[in-house]
């Protein structure tokens, strides 16, 4: 038998040391005849003294052929041992592994889904987060209005009539890097097996539509499922050939509140039972990726009202408290929950952080009276920072979560990226729930809704920076 070898770039691969331990052998065997002529004359304390020798050497080199063979496929394959380690369950310390191992090789293999380097800065250093928006029709949308079903009618800016798209066609680049491409195929084999939850309030709803809107369009149309459970409180996406989940929970406040009612919680008089966290939380056990948000419904321009005891009692306990010490006392309520909940070595927890709204075009240098209505364009100040989000809840949120002990918790700075999309609200190319005044119609502005985000738009990339830090955290 005769082998020919390796060329080109194969010999920079383990192909090459498999050809030579092949090779060996094969010359061994050939080998054979010889040394047995030769056992045949010499004494018998020689001969077993050279099967001894000659054993010892075929197993030692056998052992380092392989160890070598595994050693290379490791470090020059690393897309290869990516796609076996998504297999498992994807532990922090896993993806921080994972990460390094392909970071540190991105200049040799520029695989589509790794955060690529734009500057001599290296990845560890390089703040996603930290970026400008870049008009790019085509590579933005992701996907179009009209194939995702699931987009609530508040939502579809196209649908009602929005005279552009452009708000469509922004991408988001950050100043070191450029964010992974989003793959929804591996995205899915991250999730085969898995429960992925969103938590929080309708921003956090209209995140988890665009991840369903990102991920839907490779699944077959009999293999996916929309669900709705506990009086709309809970609604799950299925994917069926992966037995995975992605779902949203609405708790505005994340502790009790009487906004508990997924319907009707359009209520002035906002009242929490900070220390009650267990109503919820009951929904939350068992999930793989968790990614919590609140904020806006905290922001009344009141005191909080705190009830100590129960909503069904009829003698109440209300007192009032500061929005900064409510809304620390319910964060810290999360972190016990975690704490004693979650198995950070199964569980990965996200927090994302305040969405703004631009109610005030003064506040950008914009014309007096306006707002979100008729923007067409990001805000081109780096430095801009919108007096709707409040760095005091900033430093809150800060302070509570670096005090987690047990149970990490990534947080998605989404603010800084959002408060340059003044475009990218509803504005009013939206369902509108109840019947507009002739004083309304003739004044747009007036009910233009600057909080909430038209899909496909921004929420996609906040989903994009998700999966970033999904795969490289």
């Amino acid at each position: 038998m005769r082998f020919v070898g390796p060329t080109g770039d194969l010999k920079k691969t383990p192909l090459y040391l498999l050809y030579f331990t092949l090779l060996y052998f094969t010359r061994r065997g050939r080998g054979r005849a010889k040394e047995r002529r030769r056992e045949m004359k010499a004494p018998l304390c020689l001969n077993r003294l050279r099967r001894r020798h000659n054993i010892s050497i075929s197993s030692y080199l056998l052992t380092v052929s392989f160890i070598t063979f595994a050693t290379v496929l490791y470090f020059e394959f690393e897309d290869f041992t990516c796609l076996l380690l998504l297999r498992r369950p994807l532990t922090a310390a896993r993806h921080l592994r994972l990460s390094n191992n392909i970071n540190n090789e991105t200049e040799k293999m520029h695989l589509p889904f790794t955060i690529q380097t734009t500057t001599t800065t290296t990845n560890n250093a390089c703040d996603i987060f930290a970026g400008r928006w870049v008009y790019d029709e085509s590579a933005r949308p992701f996907y179009a209005e009209q194939h995702c079903p699931y987009i609530q009618p508040q939502l579809t800016c196209q649908a009602h009539r929005h005279p552009d798209t452009a708000y469509q066609h922004w991408r988001w680049q950050p100043h070191a890097c450029s964010l992974p491409s989003f793959n929804a195929t591996l995205m899915w084999e991250m999730l085969r097996g898995k429960r992925m939850m969103y938590v929080g309030d309708s921003l956090n709803r209209g995140q988890f539509v665009s991840m369903v809107c990102l991920l839907h369009r490779v699944l077959p149309d009999n293999a996916k499922s929309w669900e709705t459970f506990n009086g709309d409180s809970l609604t799950v996406f299925t994917a069926k050939e992966y037995n995975a989940s992605i779902e949203f929970y609405w708790a505005p406040f994340l502790v009790e509140s009487n906004s508990d009612n997924a319907v009707i919680h359009r209520i002035t008089d906002r009242i929490v039972r900070a220390g009650s966290i267990n109503k919820h939380a009951k929904h939350w056990k068992g999930v793989d990726i968790l990614v919590f948000n609140t904020y806006l419904w905290w922001m009344t321009g009141q005191k909080m009202k705190i009830l100590r005891g129960s909503f069904e009692s009829e003698m109440r306990d209300i007192t009032e408290m500061e929005t900064e010490d409510a809304y620390r006392l319910a964060l810290g309520r999360l972190v016990r929950w975690l704490e004693k909940n979650v198995d950070p070595d199964r569980t990965r927890v996200f927090f994302a952080t305040m969405s703004p709204s631009h109610g005030r075009s003064e506040d950008w240098g914009g014309e007096a009276g306006g707002n979100c209505y008729n923007q067409t364009g990001p805000i081109e100040d780096a430095s801009y920072w919108g007096p709707s989000t409040s760095k005091s809840m900033m430093r809150v949120l800060k302070e509570v979560f670096s005090a987690s002990k047990t149970v990490p918790i990534t947080v998605l700075n989404i603010t800084q990226l959002s408060e340059y999309r003044k475009d990218a609200h509803t504005q009013i190319y939206k369902k509108q729930w109840n019947p507009l005044t002739p004083e309304q119609l003739a004044n747009p502005r007036s009910y233009a809704d600057c909080v909430h985000w038209c899909l496909p738009g921004l929420q996609d990339t906040w989903n994009e920076v998700l999966y970033a830090k999904l795969f490289f955290p």
